[in-house]
């Protein structure tokens, strides 16, 4: 098999498919919300990157595979993506460092506040399920609030432990707050779900799905308590007496192989 082998002195990129989201952010006006969001940190020179150009490069960086500040870099020195994005030139590593140190946790705040309401106003959904859950995220060398704890992938290795909400019915995520690995599941849980509501203000929740971690008095008190009562699912702790309690049950109902169901009343000491 013959090929032609020819030359070109147009810029060429292997991130062609940038193109259709370069067309998603200008249809969803990226560009005019980061440039609406106040709270966003400003540059402290006249010849410094515009936050817009900051935010949208590094979007993209990610979008290109990058997963630490140095991999940036790859995406700086692609002519194409320049052209395909509108950008005279790129941020390096450095700016996105000294950017990101401005942010504090209220800014954080703000500006998450901010995206977060864009983002939810502008998806049509009502009478949503939100599910909340935390994870372990297992971290390597010297990261900020990496600390030991419950990690049963790692035992004894630093982690993270992030806390998330997401609306099952458009599958987003509607809040997350980054916690240290040490942090039980129901740490500051309470605080994490009026934020929660707070950026999903003007929807209405049908039903709240909790994993066991969140099982206790204090957040079965929140949610009982609460002026607008909200219909919620927390999986039971696997304590002793409730083991026994399920082991003398005889009435089942099958559901299909290997899956069956029951119902009963049980009342604990919490």
């Amino acid at each position: 098999m013959e090929f032609d082998i020819s030359y070109t002195n147009q810029a060429i990129t292997p991130w062609g498919g940038m193109a259709f989201l370069r067309q998603m952010l200008d249809k969803i006006g990226f560009k005019s919300q980061v440039e609406n969001c106040i709270d966003l940190p400003k540059p402290g020179s006249n010849r410094g990157y515009s936050p817009v150009s900051i935010i949208e490069s590094f979007l993209v960086s990610i979008w290109c595979g990058a997963n630490r500040f140095m991999h940036t870099e790859v995406t700086r020195h692609d002519e194409a993506l320049k052209k395909i994005f509108g950008w005279k030139q790129s941020p390096a590593q450095d700016v996105y460092k000294r950017y990101f140190a401005k942010f504090t946790q209220a800014t954080n705040q703000r500006v998450s506040d901010h995206f977060y309401s864009w983002i939810f106003n502008s998806v049509q959904f009502d009478n949503y399920t939100l599910d909340c859950d935390s994870s372990v995220l297992t971290r390597y060398g010297e990261q900020q609030g990496a600390k030991r704890g419950y990690n049963p992938h790692k035992p004894g290795r630093a982690s993270h432990n992030p806390i998330i909400a997401f609306v099952s019915d458009v599958k987003l995520v509607a809040n997350l707050w980054l916690r240290s690995g040490n942090t039980g599941s129901a740490e500051e849980f309470i605080p994490f779900l009026e934020d929660t509501f707070t950026k999903l203000q003007g929807k209405n929740i049908s039903l709240l799905r909790l994993d066991s971690g969140f099982f206790g008095k204090d957040v079965f008190n929140y949610l009982e308590e609460k002026e607008k009562p909200i219909n919620y699912i927390v999986a039971a702790r696997f304590y002793e007496p409730i083991q026994r309690i399920i082991a003398g049950n005889q009435v089942w109902t099958i559901l299909d192989e290997g899956i069956v169901i029951s119902e009963l009343q049980y009342k604990g000491q919490l």
